[in-house]
């Protein structure tokens, strides 16, 4: 795959702001292979932002294995905000701003207060702005919610088995909403996509969504009220492709193939 092409996506038909696990990555080897190949073919007219609780070391290997190259990732549930230079992530200072303030010196005193609490396991990897836990729900001391919130962060448990401690009001969907008002790409071209609790503030912004097929029940059932949100049947990748049919987003490969024979 090439890198990213270096353009102001604020002009192309459609931009897909996506989750990783799950959904991006998620279904079928065929069905991955479609949507990659689809994004690849329709460079000018699709934009794509990653929008993950993947650090930024994880997405540009990633990316050289052969996934499409986003032009911006909101990584670290929401706490990155950058732009991909090449095969570089360029943060946006002024859009991590506030992230930084609000967070302060965050990371040293949430470990420290959390160090030896039932059923989290801290991960390796040292955030700049959010500190993440693996979780056993069988044996999760839930009093620790009362010592974040305390602290003055927000939290979030998704998938019956992670755990992340974030700064106040930030998440996914702030930082996708910040920034596609920072580029100035159209709210109704965008899809947002994911498949787990932690997309949940994502899906609820108001941006088009779509919880792909094999999503957590917890979100499902958290998102199906809402208007905006599409709740599909294909499983990750095909889900995706499947709302953009659905909403009308963007041609997609079935109707490309049809206007042909045509």
């Amino acid at each position: 795959m090439t890198d990213a092409p270096a353009r102001d996506i604020s002009s192309c038909k459609f931009v897909l702001a996506t989750d990783l696990d799950g959904t991006f990555l998620g279904g079928s080897d065929e069905d991955r292979k479609q949507l990659y190949d689809w994004i690849e073919e329709n460079r000018q007219t699709i934009g794509l932002i990653f929008v993950t609780g993947r650090d930024p070391g994880f997405i540009a290997e990633l990316c050289e294995g052969g996934v499409p190259w986003p032009e911006f990732v909101v990584g670290d549930v929401g706490t990155t905000i950058a732009k991909v230079d090449g095969k570089d992530l360029s943060p946006i200072a002024s859009l991590e701003e506030d992230i930084a303030e609000l967070w302060g010196d965050g990371g040293e005193k949430v470990r420290a207060a959390l160090d030896g609490v039932a059923g989290l396991t801290l991960q390796p990897t040292e955030f700049r702005y959010r500190v993440s836990y693996d979780m056993d729900p069988d044996t999760f001391d839930k009093s620790v919610i009362e010592t974040v919130e305390e602290m003055g962060h927000d939290w979030i448990a998704s998938d019956g088995k992670y755990f992340d401690v974030l700064p106040k009001g930030i998440s996914k969907g702030p930082s996708i909403k910040k920034l596609v008002s920072h580029l100035g790409v159209s709210p109704n071209t965008v899809l947002c996509a994911g498949d787990t609790l932690n997309d949940l503030s994502m899906l609820e912004c108001g941006l088009p969504a779509v919880a792909v097929g094999g999503s957590e029940a917890s979100l499902v059932e958290r998102v199906e009220p809402l208007h905006h949100v599409y709740i599909a049947k294909g499983v990750g990748a095909a889900g995706i492709l499947e709302a953009v049919k659905e909403l009308n987003l963007h041609e997609t490969p079935e109707e490309g193939a049809t206007q042909t024979e045509e």
